[in-house]
């Protein structure tokens, strides 16, 4: 009932035609960690019911994954058939190595258009790193279409390096370069592990509060954290738990969203559990947008 509201709300502080051209989409991030990860108690095979259930509940239409290997993502396929998925290994464009999979409801969505770049001097090239970064990184992107409304929007799904600071201020500065690059003026839904706190550069780059390393200006838009438009003051929102449930840390999980062509209604870090038993060992962070190609002036 309260989520009822929200969206009446919403809705009516909108001008009608926004309102009726607007997509009411639930999304999710969410760092599974790796499969093969020699975790004890806290392995693969012991989350995976969880990480299942939690899927479940949420019944998002569009989850971002970090981390993911194809064995993981062959299983959640498996076992949650209203999801189609796209995305590559990044250690060789294929198979091999972690994914950064964008998850979609097929009976909701058309794919119209997808890729993978990697995060290098080199984006083509797979497996290519150039910036400090020990492993591969990689953002996947996608183009989906409502098979209802026909209003499209892009979907973009990145995992930054853990170490290297340069690494991922380059990163979000060539990923905002391929966001510019796309000609529609369409929603844009930028989501991932990012590895770096609220005060780090790359986010205050992405916000477009300071220039990017390779050219001297800020983004002319700046990007919006959903869950700071609907929790500004909120103070324990770390995201990476260590399967402990622990909320003291940084928020490094983001969902960003384009200025005027989001609004968002709901957003939240969610730490279900099953017995202090945790899906992963970080926490998904979800949001709920009204998507539109005309602005939310």
């Amino acid at each position: 009932m309260k989520c009822f509201f929200a969206v009446l709300i919403a809705l009516l502080a909108l001008p009608m035609a926004t309102a009726n051209a607007a997509l009411d989409v639930r999304v999710m991030t969410f760092n599974i960690r790796y499969g093969t990860a020699d975790d004890g108690e806290n392995r693969w095979e012991q989350r995976r019911p969880l990480v299942f259930e939690l899927l479940r509940q949420e019944a998002c239409d569009i989850v971002g994954l970090q981390e993911a290997l194809r064995s993981q993502l062959d299983e959640i396929l498996a076992a949650e058939p209203e999801y189609k998925a796209v995305g590559v290994g990044r250690d060789d464009g294929k198979d091999a190595g972690e994914f950064a999979a964008i998850l979609y409801r097929h009976e909701k969505f058309e794919m119209m258009e997808n890729g993978t770049f990697w995060l290098s001097d080199t984006p083509e090239t797979a497996g290519s790193k150039t910036w400090g970064n020990q492993s591969a990184r990689i953002c996947t992107w996608a183009r989906l279409r409502s098979k209802k409304s026909w209003e499209s929007f892009y979907v973009f799904n990145t995992h930054l390096d853990h170490r290297s600071q340069r690494s991922r201020f380059h990163g979000v500065e060539l990923i905002a370069e391929r966001m510019k690059s796309h000609t529609r003026r369409e929603p844009i839904v930028f989501m991932g592990d990012f590895n770096g706190p609220e005060s780090s550069d790359s986010l205050r780059f992405l916000r477009g509060e300071i220039p990017g390393p390779n050219v001297p200006r800020t983004l002319e838009e700046g990007l919006i954290d959903s869950f700071r438009a609907v929790h500004p003051e909120a103070k324990r929102v770390g995201t990476f738990n260590g399967f402990v449930g622990d909320r003291k840390g940084f928020k490094i999980d983001y969902i960003l969203v384009a200025p005027r062509t989001a609004f968002v209604i709901d957003a939240y870090i969610l730490d279900w559990n099953k017995g202090l038993r945790y899906p992963s060992d970080h926490f998904p962070v979800t949001a709920r947008l009204l998507l539109g190609s005309r602005r939310f002036d």
